[in-house]
């Protein structure tokens, strides 16, 4: 029937306009939709793994650890599996854009996972995923005090009782890994042991229950014990017989791009942005350095800025020193909304970060409650390097890479997304999946932006013209790194591109000391797609420049960042998608 011109459905006796009924059928869509979601972070994601559940904040998880069995594999597989045909059979038709976004954002995660464990497989080729593995579970109990000690050593306790029997998966699971995956786990298991001997004691000295100490102690010396026998094994058993390829190949490299960050570009076509970013980069580095000084060269000018740099020791404090100013700063140019005062806390890279990191943030989950500290982690040299390697190690904290880094890391980078995740009515999907080329490419992006917005200038950031210039040069330096990166990311794992050769191109191309160039090379054996970084920033530079065009002189870069920023940690392309309303290339 019709009433005054408004087509009406009689519902069990009721009236509903046609529009009410369709937005009834949104929301029963939606939530349908939403109960399904919170059944697959339950049942797959976090069933799976529990101590990302510990980490998000979730603490019904604290005391289970991962099931490192094949048998436990192929139940995860199997399950995935079984989901995948859910969300597959979801209708976008009943869902409104962002849940449309949220829902390809799972399909995604789903196929990524299954490209890990099926076609991947580092359950089978990579020894340090059981050692770093079982850390990274003791640690996520250590760190933020979101339970009192005795309650938070007894889920550790629970979990250490489990983490021998990893050790004999491992045994059985490790088929043929890459030589340079078995060296890297022997290269971190001192640290990881050492980790356990003294660093988790310490964590829990507040313990005061005496049956939960001394059955603590019992644990952790068979944890200790158990990593000391798997490095003897690794060293004299795998290590003979590790001489498998790390490399995934080029159709699987395009599935791990398009599921994990919906970007669908040829891999030849990269390899050409790659390039040509470099190429402007190392072309804007040696025009910056003959300012500094026409009489060397740009690597002359690279070596004098690699000694610029704190003392070991007022490293950690360096890097705060930065933190009241980007944020004057950002807040005097209305960079972007930060939408709390609570700064992160520095302190050193945990042990078994330390092989293949040199800082990062470290946020509590979105859904911790109780402690809601967020570290800035930074690596240190260790005890027992040579004076020259210490040297190499600080120059990558130099007086231009400690902003950046500061930038990237902080403000206005991950520590300000990490704020906003927690301010901004995300939703599960948002919270708990994100995309490198988001979270990465925004802290990357903001390295060069914030500097373009005259940071560097003197008086603001630097103390006068040269360190201006010195400060370029780092962030120069650090978006070089990145573009190699790129380009040793893909070539490596498509093109047959060697390690020493990767190792080189850091160096040469790279801009990069030979210290980080080794480091960088062995993260891209495991991280293939971290390219992520400038491939983000340039899709993210894109997208403003394609919001501008479209607003004129009523664009405001700060309402651009904010907007971003209420998007999560999406793919760009859905980012895009929210704030341009369309489909069109994100490069």
């Amino acid at each position: 029937m019709r009433v005054k011109g408004i087509a009406v459905l009689l519902i069990c006796g009721s009236f509903m306009t046609t529009a009410s009924f369709v937005h009834a059928q949104t929301q029963d869509a939606a939530a349908r939709f939403r109960a399904l979601v919170d059944q697959y972070f339950a049942d797959v994601v976090f069933r799976y793994s529990p101590t990302n559940g510990t980490l998000a904040g979730l603490h019904q998880y604290d005391a289970k650890l991962e099931d490192y069995s094949r048998a436990g594999v192929e139940a995860q597989i199997a399950t995935l599996h079984a989901f995948e045909k859910k969300f597959d059979a979801v209708s976008e038709a009943g869902l409104d854009e962002s849940t449309q976004g949220d829902l390809a954002m799972v399909r995604n995660n789903i196929r990524g996972t299954l490209l890990m464990l099926e076609t991947i497989r580092p359950w089978e080729k990579n020894p340090d995923n059981y050692s770093s593995g079982i850390t990274n579970s003791a640690f996520s109990l250590m760190e933020r005090r979101f339970a009192p000690p005795d309650d938070r050593l007894r889920s550790l306790i629970a979990r250490e009782k489990q983490m021998p029997a990893v050790f004999d998966a491992a045994r059985k699971n490790l088929k043929n890994p890459p030589q340079i995956y078995t060296e890297i786990a022997l290269e971190q298991l001192p640290d990881l042991i050492s980790f356990f001997q003294h660093d988790v004691p310490e964590a829990f000295e507040d313990a005061k229950d005496a049956a939960t100490i001394a059955e603590f102690h019992q644990t952790n010396a068979a944890v200790i014990a158990a990593l000391e026998q798997y490095q003897t094994w690794l060293k004299t058993d795998l290590l003979p017989q590790s001489h498998g390829d790390f490399r995934i190949g080029a159709d699987t490299y395009r599935k791990k791009l398009e599921y994990d960050e919906m970007v669908d570009t040829p891999l030849d076509k990269l390899l050409e942005i790659a390039y040509a970013d470099m190429h402007k980069n190392q072309a804007e580095f040696q025009r910056v350095a003959k300012e500094v000084d026409p009489s060397k060269t740009p690597k002359e000018v690279l070596a004098e800025l690699a000694g610029i740099h704190p003392a070991p020791d007022q490293l950690l404090q360096s890097f705060h020193n930065t933190f009241e100013s980007l944020i004057s700063f950002i807040r005097q140019k209305q960079i972007i909304t930060i939408p709390s005062t609570v700064e992160p806390v520095l302190e050193e890279t945990p042990p078994f970060m330390r092989a293949t990191t040199q800082a990062s943030m470290d946020s509590p989950g979105p859904f911790e409650k109780h402690s809601t500290t967020a570290y800035f982690n930074v690596t240190l040299p260790e005890k027992d390097w040579t004076a020259a390697h210490i040297a190499e190690h600080m120059a990558a904290f130099n007086v231009g890479t400690i902003i950046s880094t500061s930038v990237h890391e902080a403000y206005p980078g991950h520590y300000v997304q990490f704020l906003w995740v927690n301010q901004t009515h995300l939703s599960t999907v948002r919270k708990l999946i994100t995309s490198n080329t988001n979270v990465e490419g925004w802290a990357h992006y903001c390295e060069q932006m914030m500097l373009d917005q005259g940071y560097n200038q003197p008086g603001v950031g630097a103390k006068d013209e040269r360190e201006s210039r010195l400060i370029r040069l780092g962030q120069l330096q650090d978006a070089l790194l990145r573009d190699a990166r790129f380009v040793v990311g893909i070539k490596m794992h498509t093109q047959e591109m060697t390690l020493d050769q990767a190792r080189e191109f850091f160096v040469d191309e790279g801009y990069q000391s030979r210290s980080i160039a080794d480091v960088e090379t062995k993260r891209g054996t495991s991280d293939p797609t971290y390219l992520y970084y400038t491939l983000g920033k340039l899709e993210i530079m894109k997208l403003r420049a394609d919001v501008q065009k479209k607003e004129g002189a009523a664009f405001s870069l700060e309402r651009f960042h904010d907007d971003f920023m209420k998007q999560g940690g999406a793919p760009i392309r859905i980012v895009r998608r929210a704030m341009l309303g369309d489909d069109s290339p994100t490069l």
